[in-house]
């Protein structure tokens, strides 16, 4: 998961929020929402990290528009309004994962918080976790992240990023390669993050604070 900073909202989706019992499915022009959704998360999911695309992802509302307190005035304000991957939709239950598993459930953890990237972890063999219980509740239970695919992808992301820093360093990796290799694995290409960019970013970033 990684820090969503929210930007500009369509106008289409101001307009329509005036309009008298103005509600989530009457709003026709989606494409515009989509398309903002993608600029502000780089083109990821904003659970799983893998590359999502106009056609095939899902606008995720964080507060659920079930939720009995505050689900019905939150649907359409942009805040509570996040871009997800289509999560194995239609798939059995234990391999959805993102939106598509969490359903109508509601989460701790929100990609929009400055601190979420601080609160997740990763291990080595591609496995997310946190050390609060309620996060890593979320994590595993509720959004499902550590399906054996999503499991393999992040660890073909590290195993892959070490691989080519190793191949491009075979001296030891100093803190200003270390650095480096940080902020290209936190830049933004061809208006894209990487997918699943933050696994590799945690573990530079340890390896950075174990360098000399």
């Amino acid at each position: 998961m990684k820090y969503i900073i929210k930007s500009k909202e369509p106008t289409s989706l101001i307009q329509y929020r005036k309009k008298i019992d103005a509600h989530f499915d009457g709003y026709s022009e989606k494409n515009d929402l989509r398309n903002s959704l993608l600029k502000e998360q780089k083109y990821i999911c904003c659970y799983c990290m893998q590359l999502i695309t106009i056609g095939k992802m899902k606008i995720e509302h964080f507060i659920p528009q079930s939720d009995k307190v505050e689900g019905d005035k939150l649907q359409l304000v942009y805040r509570n309004l996040l871009g997800a991957c289509l999560g194995n939709e239609g798939q059995p239950k234990h391999l959805q994962h993102c939106d598509t598993h969490k359903s109508n459930q509601k989460i701790t953890i929100n990609p929009t918080s400055k601190n979420c990237e601080s609160l997740i972890k990763f291990n080595s063999n591609g496995r997310i976790f946190s050390d609060n219980f309620e996060i890593n509740k979320d994590l595993n239970e509720t959004l499902n992240l550590n399906t054996e695919s999503l499991i393999e992808n992040r660890r073909q992301a590290l195993d892959s990023a070490l691989q080519e820093l190793a191949n491009k360093n075979s001296m030891a990796w100093t803190k200003e390669i270390l650095q480096r290799e940080i902020d290209k694995w936190n830049a933004i290409n061809d208006e894209k993050y990487k997918p699943y960019c933050q696994i590799v970013i945690f573990h530079l970033k340890n390896k950075l604070n174990r360098a000399s």
